[in-house]
């Protein structure tokens, strides 16, 4: 516990000083009024020490930045005092003899300096970008990735200030060579090895070098005259911190330490930048009492030419004032936000400083709204005035969209090469657009076209037109209007699509493409040529009649063909919608295959050798039954007339889709069939359709269905096979007789093993297995499930036997008779079905009749 609490107040520490610990730990709001230097142990302190001198502070700096975090200053004096009692030895100077590694130069870094200072970035986020003040962000967001930390790495600038803490190098070279590393004291000199003190606090990098030239002259004449021999360069080692003041509306005011290279942006981001009530436009830099720079963020932000060379100097100020003004500019700009304006600031500028209009806006006018006296003024704003429209305070800017129209549209849609949006030019016609759209495909329906005409007032007209007469010059070109949607139909559009159909015994049965001229060798090809149990001289068309008779559905038309289908030229020629019947040869049967499983002695696969061959036979082939057999649980699985039977909707899906995949074969397809594959299946209903098309499109989806449809079928679920109830025991005692069935195909003829449970279930109090006992009744295994439930039906019980018979209760004058039970049998108890109440009707009946009764029965004479 005493080790974990230590831990805590040393990794505190870490946290709120920030010393290269991650960010995401820094962070975290700790109390440091809560720690306690007694419960660290050396090490702990050493560490901590080790740290703040990686991150570039001195002990002095240290214990600063502790009590600056709230550190009770009781314990900065025990901390103190316990970093004396490590005797860690005064840092003295460096001299020439001494192997310099001359590291980087090191600082605290300054995010994780301030970890913890800043409030949780939540109260300051703003919902709507709008009322977001331009410049907060770079100052102060969410995951703060944006820095202005200076550069530490960067060549020794001559105008750089030297002052106490900073770190020189002084290289001697040419005829002599020497090396002195020194720090600038408290006082502001740097002692020199063999030469002594030299005051260069205050002083440039360019005239402390002048300084240490002239004093190390003395020793290295080399150094002095026209013509020296020996040469000499300073530069900056370690930089030291200075203390800046930043006063006003910014978010954390309070004194900083900071880099020497600091600029004002450097000290601002320190701080978050100024609050929602502080300026950027005029943030003031005072030094020694007097403002020597007005600084301007928005130069950064928008022009990128800040004074970033305006380095700060030790107990400089920088005083955040209240805004000066601030216009809020919504819409159609790239950066929709409040700005701070100047007193000279006109529209123009506010627009430089939203990043302009975005590409949708509308430029030509912006409207303005103005504080007058007490309430609020509209104006307008015309792209003359922007240069020239001075902003006050409080103005609102809105810049609109432009409007959702087209000036110089017309469309044309249907049956031509190229759909889409043409531009209306002067004088544009019909037969024009016709042609810019690459002209009529050869589907097009030309004795009508249609003209969807927009009026002034938004309300449309529909323009019939003849094309054939207009594109023949018998009549007059139409001219054309803005957005005018011209469609020209296609001759499927109005009339069915044409296909035959081929049924029976053929390879792939199904719907194809009416062809003119189509006969049905063709026809059968295009199937996949003839089943090895087709009937070429049983061959059927049946075609539909249009003009009928009542009750005449269609046309039979027998036909035959050759067996290698080779063209007859007197061959009946395929209509649109004829129906191809190719039966069976009579005299064909495949053969037949049955299945025998379970407890035979050769349980398989076999084939029926004749009609006439019953289960026993089976049984003879399969090598009898073996021990294990238990043959009045023997079942019989049998197909019904329904298996393999599709639902009329599968069949149509089936039947499109083999449509589909035939014309999708073949690469090479026609012109013709690839638009008939476009007519099929590319013309369905889309969201942005107009309602017409959505019209087109479902009456091309009914066309589609009508295809796919063959001869009806039932919607109705059925089952494919059934079990068939037999007595196998009594099959094998006499074979050949009623109970011995003729084997059909796919027939599955199951044996168990003996079996000794009982299945119960129904409304008996616990459902459940139990054990076969010779010579119990069915009583007794009711019982065995606790007895029948309170709404149990005792009357309707019944018993399913394993091999599929089912027998139930028969009851005389109150007498029941039970079935019996046998191995694998499973008793069913039903629940009895819910009461009806008697209503006062019937109830007035029933008791009017028993009264009739009872006086017409006192009225017989005995």
């Amino acid at each position: 516990m005493i080790l974990k609490k230590r831990f805590w107040y040393f990794f505190a520490l870490l946290a709120f000083l920030g010393l290269a610990i991650p960010t995401s730990y820094a962070q975290q709001n700790t109390d440091m009024t809560r720690i306690q230097v007694d419960e660290m142990s050396d090490a702990e302190v050493q560490e901590l020490l080790n740290r703040a001198a990686s991150a570039g502070l001195s002990i002095e700096e240290f214990l600063e930045l502790a009590e600056l975090r709230g550190m009770p200053a009781s314990e900065v004096a025990k901390l103190k005092a316990r970093i004396g009692d490590l005797d860690l030895g005064e840092p003295g100077l460096k001299r020439s003899a001494d192997a310099s590694k001359r590291d980087p130069r090191k600082q605290a870094d300054f995010d994780l300096i301030t970890a913890g200072m800043f409030q949780p970035q939540e109260e300051f986020e703003i919902a709507d970008p709008e009322n977001e003040i331009f410049g907060t962000a770079i100052f102060y967001q969410k995951n703060r990735k944006l820095s202005f930390e200076p550069s530490l790495n960067q060549a020794t600038p001559n105008s750089y200030i030297l002052g106490p803490g900073d770190l020189i190098y002084v290289d001697i070279y040419g005829e002599s060579e020497q090396y002195y590393e020194a720090t600038v004291n408290p006082d502001g000199f740097v002692l020199l090895d063999n030469i002594g003190p030299v005051s260069v606090s205050g002083k440039s990098i360019e005239e402390a070098t002048g300084i240490i030239k002239n004093r190390v002259g003395r020793y290295y004449s080399g150094l002095n005259g026209s013509s020296p021999t020996t040469f000499l360069k300073v530069t900056l080692g370690d930089v030291r911190t200075i203390k800046v003041h930043i006063l006003g509306e910014v978010r954390l005011p309070g004194t900083f330490t900071l880099s020497a290279f600091s600029t004002v942006f450097n000290a601002l981001y320190a701080a978050g930048g100024p609050n929602t009530n502080g300026t950027m436009r005029a943030i003031k830099l005072v030094r020694n009492n007097k403002q020597i720079a007005v600084i301007d963020v928005y130069d950064l932000l928008i022009n990128g030419t800040a004074d970033l060379d305006r380095q700060l100097q030790d107990q400089d100020v920088i005083l955040v004032t209240p805004f000066l003004s601030r216009a809020k500019i919504r819409g159609e700009v790239k950066r929709p936000m409040t700005f701070e304006i100047a007193a000279e600031d006109t529209f123009e500028d506010l627009l430089n400083y939203a990043g302009g209009f975005t590409d949708e806006a509308f430029k030509d006018r912006v409207a303005i709204s103005r504080i007058t006296g007490n309430q609020r003024s509209v104006s307008d704003l015309y792209q003359s005035q922007y240069k020239m429209f001075p902003l006050k305070g409080g103005d609102e800017i809105t810049v609109q969209r432009i409007l959702n129209r087209y000036s110089n549209r017309v469309q044309i849609k249907g049956a031509v090469y190229r759909e889409g949006t043409f531009a209306l030019t002067e004088g544009l016609t019909l037969s024009q657009l016709v042609k810019n759209a690459e002209g009529l495909r050869g589907d097009a329906y030309t004795n009508q076209a249609s003209i969807l005409r927009t009026k002034d007032d938004l309300s449309t007209e529909m323009v019939q037109v003849n094309l054939k007469a207009i594109l023949d010059g018998t009549s007059a070109d139409i001219p054309l209007q803005r957005e005018d949607v011209v469609r020209i139909a296609s001759i499927y559009d109005i009339n069915n699509e044409k296909y035959v159909q081929i049924l029976g015994e053929v390879k792939r049965p199904g719907v194809y493409p009416y062809s003119a001229s189509m006969k049905v060798e063709e026809l059968i090809v295009m199937a996949g040529g003839l089943q090895e149990s087709a009937n070429i001289n049983d061959i059927e068309i049946a075609r539909r009649l249009e003009d009928a008779d009542l009750g005449t559905l269609s046309e039979i038309i027998p036909i035959q063909v050759n067996p290698d289908l080779s063209m007859n030229m007197d061959g009946e020629v395929l209509q649109a919608y004829d129906q191809v019947i190719v039966r069976k040869r009579a005299n064909f049967n495949m053969q037949k295959l049955v299945a025998v499983e379970g407890q035979v002695n050769s349980p398989g696969i076999f084939a029926i050798q004749t009609s006439q061959e019953r289960i026993s036979d089976l049984i003879k082939r399969a090598g009898g039954l073996n021990q294990f057999a238990y043959s009045k649980g023997a079942t019989l699985i049998r197909r019904t007339e329904f298996f393999n039977t599709e639902s009329e909707q599968l069949r149509r899906q089936r039947n499109l889709e083999d449509l589909r995949l035939q014309l999708l074969a073949d690469p090479n397809n026609s012109e013709a069939q690839e638009e008939l594959l476009a007519r099929l299946f590319n013309d369905l209903p889309k969201e942005k359709d107009s309602p017409v098309d959505t019209q087109l499109a479902q009456n091309k989806k009914e066309s589609l269905d009508q295809i796919a449809s063959e001869t009806p079928g039932f919607a109705v679920k059925i089952k494919q096979t059934e079990a068939v109830a037999i007595n196998l025991q009594e099959i094998l005692d006499n074979p050949g007789s009623e109970d011995d069935l003729l084997l059909e195909e796919g027939d599955i003829l199951t044996v168990p093993k003996l079996l000794q449970t009982v299945r119960m279930r129904g409304d008996v109090v616990y459902p459940t297995t139990l054990r076969h006992e010779s010579n119990k009744s069915l009583k007794h295994y009711i019982n065995g499930a606790g007895g029948f439930e309170r709404r149990a039906n005792k009357k309707q019980t019944y018993v399913v036997y394993a091999n599929g018979a089912v027998k139930r209760t028969k009851g005389f004058l109150g007498i029941r008779n039970f079935p019996p039970v046998e191995p694998g049998a499973e008793v069913i108890v039903p629940t009895k079905g819910p009461k009806v109440p008697l209503r006062l009707g019937e109830i007035v009946g029933i008791t009017t009749g028993l009264a009739t009764m009872a006086l017409v029965i006192s009225q017989i004479n005995w």
